[in-house]
């Protein structure tokens, strides 16, 4: 399987498990799984950083590995999520505290998501025809266009019962829970079937039970610990000024510990204008 990336603030492919550079070959260049140049779009013509792609489509990466071009044949549904990716220094900054986590106790039965995937979604989006991207990526426009950017940080921890550990998050969050309803509003007037969330809970997940999402009872491991932790973590403020669309792709191939692949596939720049 090839290994993930970082992009220096564009598209950038990644391996990782639910819960958000590396060096291009050009200024603004990501770098593809398999080490393949992924050059750097041209700006939209909608204001935004996601390109221009033919009617449906998405940024194409002139990859080898397995997941091809990002753009979509005609008439193919592709999982989607609307994400919050938090910028290089802010990862690396976490990844040196949960590296302290892996010793712990149990560690080795938890199921860890790779830091180069590490991200806040927004919005769920599942499966998505072809022919509903260009209506959804003109919504998110819209809705970034109306969020100004706001400061977050990557603050303590938190879990979801004993089926997974998270990172949260500090700052404007009233700013993120307003774009997460901007996000599900985008999606749900494009005509998709969205996910009730009821509560928005801000958080990047660290770690999975082994158990997915059924609980074990007793749990494969106690998440207590881990978050204690965490508690006293508090990283270094950043500035949140794009939001982000992500193409998601289930491991196929039936090897044990294969991850789904990210892939994002659009951004636009918050511009808090309306």
């Amino acid at each position: 399987m090839c290994g993930s990336f970082r992009g220096n603030r564009w598209l950038r492919l990644r391996s990782f498990s639910y819960g958000v550079g590396v060096g291009g070959s050009l200024p603004g260049a990501g770098r593809c799984a398999c080490g393949g140049p992924f050059p750097r779009p041209a700006p939209s013509r909608n204001r935004g950083c996601a390109p221009d792609p033919p009617r449906g489509g998405a940024a194409q990466c002139h990859s080898r590995a397995s997941l091809g071009s990002a753009q979509a044949p005609q008439g193919l549904i592709v999982r989607l999520f609307v994400a919050v990716l938090p910028p290089e220094a802010a990862v690396a900054e976490l990844a040196e505290v949960t590296r302290e986590l892996k010793a712990l106790p149990g560690a080795d039965k938890l199921r860890w998501t790779e830091p180069a995937g590490w991200h806040f979604t927004l919005a769920f989006l599942d499966e998505v025809p072809d022919t509903v991207r260009p209506d959804l990526e003109e919504r998110l426009r819209r809705a970034a266009r109306r969020t100004a950017p706001f400061e977050l940080q990557l603050y303590r921890s938190g879990r979801f019962g004993q089926r997974a550990l998270w990172a949260g998050a500090r700052g404007e969050v009233a700013t993120l829970r307003r774009l997460a309803e901007r996000a599900y509003a985008a999606g749900s007037k494009a005509g998709l079937a969205m996910e009730d969330t009821h509560r928005f809970v801000p958080h990047l997940t660290l770690a999975r039970s082994g158990a997915g999402r059924r609980q074990t009872h007793p749990p494969l491991v106690d998440l207590v610990p881990y978050a204690a932790e965490l508690d006293g973590f508090a990283g270094t403020p950043w500035t949140v000024t794009d939001l982000s669309l992500v193409r998601s792709v289930l491991p196929v191939s039936g090897v044990a510990g294969e991850r789904p692949r990210y892939e994002e596939v659009g951004r636009w720049p918050l511009l808090g204008n309306g």
